[in-house]
């Protein structure tokens, strides 16, 4: 199985945190993530473009799909975790409907998690 959710309000558990941002979160302890797989966020060029419009969210997520079909390594990479137990895909953004990590988890249900 894998979720989302947001750094800053997210309770450390048992499961797979991976920081799925470009950027570094202030005042995130590196302690909090296991993995940063920051390449597998939006390029800068399209997150600046979105910029967090929710009017855009079906447009992003377009673009975004086609970047995630170029990083097929990384996608693999998290869905070979989520053989292994649960996976939290963790982001920054205060919007917690319209980020890259729910775009991500979309992407994902495609092969089955």
């Amino acid at each position: 199985m894998i979720r989302v959710a947001r750094i800053y309000s997210f309770e450390n558990d048992k499961s797979y945190r991976v920081l799925v941002d470009r950027l570094w979160p202030r005042g995130v302890n590196k302690s909090s993530v296991d993995l940063w797989l920051r390449d597998i966020a939006p390029s800068d060029a399209l997150r600046r473009w979105f910029s967090h419009d929710p009017k855009k969210w079906d447009g992003f997520k377009e673009r975004y799909f086609k970047e995630l079909d170029e990083r097929q390594e990384l996608v693999k990479a998290i869905l070979e975790k989520e053989k292994q137990g649960l996976v939290t895909l963790l982001f920054a953004a205060k919007d917690a409907e319209h980020n890259n990590a729910v775009a991500l988890l979309e992407y994902l249900k495609r092969f089955n998690c």
